[in-house]
């Protein structure tokens, strides 16, 4: 079994596991795979979003539930946080949807606006309303990326076989030298 055959029958679930949480670079080599033939990039669009959707989902409802002990332990982080949740009560629309594309709140932004108490009517439209369009845009960049990365993917035995004599060669390059410095060491006492 290659790879190729494996990311065809299991790829779709990998799609929806990786985007649980932080899965911009699953969600990208998604729409490598669609560009390559091997997923189809409507369902990957479909499993990235259902996987973010999940995550966000599990995360507001957490965050409703245990947000405050949660947010209690980032002491340090108070006056951020009260920002936060300022954000959240004056642009819930503009926060929820947003919250996905910030580099790193994708993971505490749900739990945040889970503990502001937001009501779940309001949340769980704009999460799904985020998680499509945040799907199709780094699944599209990914699909559009496979232009660059299918030649490169083409080759790529050939690559790993470089890479191979590289760390060979260089290994060798090292050891040589530490060799003849444990040598002059030793001639020198």
């Amino acid at each position: 079994m290659d790879i190729n055959s494996i990311i065809a029958q299991y790829g779709y679930a990998a799609l929806v596991i990786g985007s649980l949480a932080e899965g911009e670079t699953i969600t990208l080599l998604g729409g490598v795979a669609a560009h390559q033939g091997l997923l189809q990039f409507p369902l990957v669009v479909i499993s990235v979003a259902l996987g973010g959707m999940i995550g966000d989902q599990l995360l507001f409802f957490l965050g409703r539930r245990y947000g405050g002990k949660i947010l209690r332990r980032f002491s340090r982080h108070r006056a951020k946080i009260h920002y936060a949740q300022k954000m959240i009560q004056r642009r819930p629309y503009l926060f929820v949807v947003g919250t996905r594309f910030m580099y790193g709140f994708r993971v505490i932004g749900p739990l945040l606006i889970g503990a502001s108490h937001l009501p779940p009517k309001i949340f769980i439209p704009l999460n799904i309303l985020g998680a499509v369009v945040w799907a199709l845009l780094f699944t599209t960049l990914g699909y559009i990326g496979g232009e660059v990365v299918a030649p490169w993917l083409h080759s790529l035995d050939q690559h790993i076989k470089h890479g191979v004599w590289l760390v060979l060669i260089v290994g060798i390059v090292v050891a040589t030298r530490w060799w003849m410095k444990q040598r002059n060491k030793r001639k020198a006492q």
